[in-house]
């Protein structure tokens, strides 16, 4: 279970909608904010200075467990300020920060302390932290747990920075045991990169085929394969992060009918993005895993509807500009990341309510299941009594453009500019804290550094 570290008290409060999403469905009620929880939940309640929604939508807040905040060391990219007021902005009251690229790296306990002394004072939403698994910290893994971790996280590639460097299968039969036993999960960045380098010369550096060839599917189909096998043999809670490869999927279903420990998200950029439409020397759209072809995003859809992908999170990783390599447009050298945290909630609802899905699979795929992978589950992710006061008010047929004027990270560069997304957040809460209003974020910071406690 995470705790906060430095919890702040917010003052009770009574909000009502005409559309509360419950465990029973969309429904009218009236709930009564209390100590950082919710403390009742009535049908019809007539009470002073309750917050009237109307019909705007209240179901429990956004989990995004994927982020790259990148502070300390790297704070010019994003930074847990500027992260946290975007994450509120898109309806997210949890955020856990990825143990790269930040420095140092979250691989040590030292590295660990660090990164919670750089948050403190700066957080608009609540923080948990991963971990990262890398050759030869194995010793370090018991100690960053103590300390709070939530998981960890590994590369099966190279991860873009030379000081988280990837493990071998040597390094994870070493190291997964260990984690079995302290009872975190292990995150894994699922690509195996081919003993040949591809040849991608058909193609000029600002073609978006070349960084798409450059990764084939069959990295990410040979690096899952290698993951179920581990998880087999080690019995080690494992979750696939940022799934792009739909020819995966079966495998991965297979496995789960197996009963085994293993968990997948996807991200908002394979639901909503397809390599078709990516125009020439759009370096915004690069990310790795690549951004796929059309019928490989109705294939991943298809792997969310029937329970194969649990989750979707953003993967926000942002950076400065001109690492993106604007004026030349080159994808083989431009980084490789999508800043996206405080869409989320629109760009997945945008492209699912067009495929018919609903707002409880919404909450599903982006509230239950992040919170069942931090190990919020008891308390958090839906809205029932004794549940964390985290919540979010939105306008599901509300649309709005985005702009970079209206984007809180630190820099407004997203493959979404200029797009129409439906979906208009109006309120965010956090613990009861009300961390946006009428779509501005709070004048002060009421977020905390999500801690794990200990495995009994």
């Amino acid at each position: 279970m995470l705790r906060p570290k430095y919890p702040q008290s917010a003052p009770p409060t009574f909000i009502r909608s005409e559309r509360v999403l419950t465990p029973d469905g969309l429904k009218p009620a009236t709930l009564h904010l209390e100590d950082g929880c919710i403390s009742r939940i009535n049908e019809s309640e007539d009470v002073p200075g309750v917050l009237d929604l109307g019909d705007t939508l209240l179901m429990a807040a956004i989990i995004d467990s994927h982020v790259h905040i990148n502070e300390p060391g790297r704070t010019e990219w994003e930074g847990f300020e500027t992260a946290t007021r975007a994450a509120v902005k898109g309806g997210v009251s949890v955020v856990a920060d990825m143990p790269l690229n930040s420095m140092p790296v979250t691989t040590s306990r030292r590295a660990l302390d660090e990164k919670i002394d750089a948050a403190r004072g700066k957080l608009w939403s609540d923080c948990a932290l991963w971990g990262g698994v890398v050759p030869h910290n194995i010793d370090e893994l018991e100690g960053m747990v103590s300390a709070g971790v939530a998981g960890f996280k590994a590369f099966l590639c190279h991860s873009g920075i030379d000081d988280f460097p990837a493990v071998e299968r040597a390094d994870l039969t070493r190291a997964m045991p260990v984690l079995r036993g302290l009872g975190v999960p292990l995150l894994f960045h699922a690509e195996l990169e081919a003993e040949q380098p591809m040849d991608v010369s058909a193609h000029s550096v600002s073609d978006y085929l070349r960084w798409l060839h450059a990764r084939p599917r069959e990295w990410e189909d040979r690096a899952v394969a290698m993951v179920i096998e581990l998880v087999e043999q080690t019995g080690c809670p494992s979750h696939i992060v940022h799934l792009s490869s739909a020819t995966a999927l079966p495998m991965l279903r297979k496995a789960k009918q197996r009963g085994l420990p293993i968990t997948v998200e996807t991200c908002p950029h394979y639901l909503c993005l397809v390599a078709e439409d990516i125009p020439t020397g759009a370096t915004e759209f690069k990310c790795a895993p690549p951004i796929r072809g059309s019928e490989n995003r109705e294939a991943l859809w298809a792997g969310l509807a029937d329970g194969t992908i649990d989750q979707v999170v953003t993967d926000h990783s942002p950076c400065i500009p001109s690492l993106k390599l604007p004026e030349v447009g080159d994808f083989e050298n431009a980084w490789g990341g999508i800043a996206s945290l405080q869409l989320g909630l629109a760009s997945v609802w945008s492209e699912a309510c067009r495929r018919g899905f609903n707002v409880r699979d919404m909450s599903r795929w982006m509230s239950r299941a992040p919170a069942r992978l931090l190990g919020m589950s008891e308390h958090s992710g839906v809205i029932e009594v004794g549940r964390r006061a985290d919540l979010v008010a939105w306008r599901p047929d509300a649309s709005f453009e985005v702009e970079a004027a209206g984007l809180l990270q630190r820099h407004p560069l997203t493959p979404y500019l200029g797009k129409t997304l439906h979906g208009v957040v109006d309120h965010t809460w956090v613990r009861g804290h009300a961390a946006l209003q009428h779509g501005v974020p709070a004048e002060a910071p009421c977020g905390s550094i999500l801690l794990r406690e200990p495995h009994a």
